[in-house]
């Protein structure tokens, strides 16, 4: 069998975070791949979508993008009840609170109409979200999820779907049930997701059906985007594309010094002085393997040069993935000052990245900037009271009676530790949630504060030299791609 690259992206911008790969930066990059006759696929994350378009009405949506969006959702009742539940038409003062949405683990409610109105919602924002980066142009648009956030990705999935989404790309476990989901859906057809529980052996299976929105008339059925698996072994690229429920059609290999989070290391667990776990030779990524395989693939982690594009094409891949260039460019959803600051100190070559094992709930190896008055710096982190309102990364559980609870090894300790937690696991512990909403520019204020940031970077930012001149400088997402598809000098 042939690999099959015919009009496969040479260029991917990472989906990186919460309100950072948004709708704007998606765009933009697949605009200036159009502008350069080149295939180049803009991606926009689906985690926490949810929050931002909440949070987006409460501030007022001043542009009318989200608005408009929802206006070619098809289905205006969901469109209405989303509008007059968080809508405002003047913006938020920065001393209110904004409005939480339903936490995920409300799917496993025993009232119908609270798990309807979770899955709603999050349909409906991967639907913007899509819709809005696809909007007046013809460019390829994706959208990347994390596996371990099981309990969405059905909605998820599915609202991206009605959206037109080009391609879907899932990593942070191992996301074999997607190739299948996305095979019913393009059909209309109910789909099931099985949710992994801590302390039992068998996984809770979890199912939505379009119908519950069509009402039997589905109508047309939905081109089925093709699957991109995100993986750093051989072994699981092998399972994905031999056991997996439904057709893989590509692999991006991501590299432990790439940004959010990272695979843990193969073989002995080992920290370095820092605290970061030790990579090795074990946890290289065999690239002849991977040719023989039949399919594509990215190279992915320390690969925004022209130069490191193209010895990923001469090692045999299709292309690479980029995330960092692309958060610090102007049409990231990172706050403006943050990125400011993070290009200055790039630029002055003393941005430090670590490589946190404890910082993410998920167990996963985590990518933090360390920056002051961010979750990065002792006295910020030991100053917020800890609390878990978003909820999107709890981990579903098992209590002794034999029904299902939900933590976060986040949330305040002694909830955790009665939950059956071990007390060792919220040391560190970071609100990943909470921390990139406010990276974002949409920090929750409540009696207990205003949250934090925190910032996830990938490790190599040498980029930034051949992007600005000075310490005051910015550059767009065009920019950037430009930049990538030069060719390298040698």
């Amino acid at each position: 069998m042939e690999r099959d690259d015919a009009g496969a992206p040479v260029l991917i911008q990472g989906g990186m975070g919460v309100g950072t790969s948004t709708w704007r930066l998606a765009r933009a990059v697949a605009l200036a791949g159009r502008a350069l006759n080149a295939a180049v696929l803009g991606v926009v994350s689906g985690t926490g979508v949810e929050a931002l378009l909440a949070r987006r009405l409460q501030d007022g949506d001043p542009e009318g993008h989200v608005r408009r969006a929802l206006a070619a959702f098809p289905f205006p009742r969901i469109s209405e009840t989303i509008l007059n539940q968080y809508y405002v038409d003047v913006r938020k003062p920065p001393s209110a609170r904004y409005r939480l949405t339903p936490r995920p683990s409300d799917l496993l409610s025993r009232n119908p109409t609270l798990r309807s109105t979770v899955n709603e919602l999050s349909i409906a924002a991967n639907f913007v979200e899509v819709w809005l980066a696809k909007e007046g142009h013809d460019g390829p648009i994706g959208i990347n999820h994390l596996e371990k956030i099981q309990l969405l990705h059905l909605p998820r999935l599915y609202g991206a779907m009605l959206a037109g989404v080009d391609y879907v790309l899932e990593g942070a476990g191992i996301p074999d049930q997607v190739p299948g989901v996305l095979d019913r859906f393009s059909n209309h057809e109910p789909a099931q997701y099985r949710i992994d529980v801590a302390g039992s052996r068998e996984r809770l299976e979890i199912t939505f059906d379009p119908d519950e929105l069509h009402g039997g008339s589905p109508g047309q059925p939905l081109r089925r985007p093709r699957f991109l698996a995100i993986i750093a072994s051989n072994v699981l690229a092998k399972v994905l594309a031999t056991r997996a429920s439904g057709h893989v059609d590509g692999f991006v290999i991501e590299r432990p010094t790439a940004g959010g989070h990272n695979a843990p290391p193969r073989g002995k667990f080992e920290l370095n002085d820092r605290g970061e776990p030790v990579y090795g030779e074990k946890d290289a990524v065999n690239l002849a393997h991977m040719s023989a395989l039949k399919r594509p693939f990215w190279l992915a982690g320390s690969y925004a040069s022209p130069i490191m594009l193209a010895e990923a094409l001469a090692s045999g891949a299709t292309g690479i993935q980029t995330g960092t260039i692309f958060a610090l460019s102007e049409e990231s959803g990172l706050r403006s000052d943050l990125k400011q600051l993070l290009r200055r100190q790039a630029f002055d070559r003393n941005l430090d990245i670590l490589s946190s094992s404890v910082a993410s709930p998920t167990g996963f190896p985590f990518k933090v900037a360390q920056v002051d008055r961010t979750l990065s710096e002792r006295a910020t982190y030991d100053a917020r009271v800890r609390r878990c309102t978003a909820g999107h990364l709890v981990e579903v559980y098992q209590t002794r009676r034999g029904t299902l609870g939900f933590r976060c090894p986040a949330e305040p300790v002694e909830a955790y530790v009665q939950k059956g937690g071990r007390r060792s696991d919220t040391e560190g512990s970071v609100c990943i949630c909470n921390g990139l909403l406010a990276a974002a520019g949409y920090p929750q204020l409540d009696k207990l504060g205003t949250e934090a940031p925190v910032i996830t970077l990938g490790d190599d930012v040498s980029f930034i030299h051949a992007m600005i001149d000075d310490l005051n400088g910015s550059y767009s997402a065009a920019d950037a791609v430009k930049y990538l598809l030069s060719r390298p000098v040698s």
